[in-house]
């Protein structure tokens, strides 16, 4: 039986993962959504580092800046630290590509960088993470 805090902290992971996923698609796409894809960058490292912040039994802000969430889960994990730059660098893409009146579209360098660094910090905090609360869709 899964206890209700294990559940919660699959549930961040998978939704963490499924950003992921859906920024390799839109990017993948025929036409490629990469304003998209970017906010699901950042989105997927927010999810992940929250569901890490659940499992150490942090209450969870409604922020949307990776930097001070890294600096709350780096109270539990010091290591952390290494994934600050990422939180600065994923942080932006909640709201620049995301409304008018900011920039329109990002590169694919700039892409390929917040995947590769959205998907390094989510793979960190599954390193962190007992097996019991890893996503269910893997």
């Amino acid at each position: 039986m899964t206890d209700a805090k294990t559940l919660l902290v699959q549930n961040w992971l998978t939704k963490a993962q499924h950003d992921l996923e859906s920024a390799r698609v839109l990017a993948a796409n025929e036409r490629p959504l990469l304003d998209t894809a970017i906010y699901h960058c950042q989105q997927s490292a927010e999810k992940a580092v929250k569901g890490f912040l659940v499992h150490c039994d942090e209450p969870i802000e409604r922020v949307h800046d990776i930097e001070v969430l890294i600096r709350s889960a780096m109270r539990h994990t010091p290591e952390f630290a290494d994934w600050i730059e990422v939180g600065i660098q994923l942080t932006p893409y909640a709201r620049i590509y995301r409304y008018p009146g900011f920039a329109i579209e990002p590169t694919a360098s700039q892409f390929n960088q917040a995947l590769a660094a959205a998907d390094g910090l989510y793979q960190f905090v599954l390193s962190l993470l007992p097996e019991a609360y890893q996503p269910t869709s893997k």
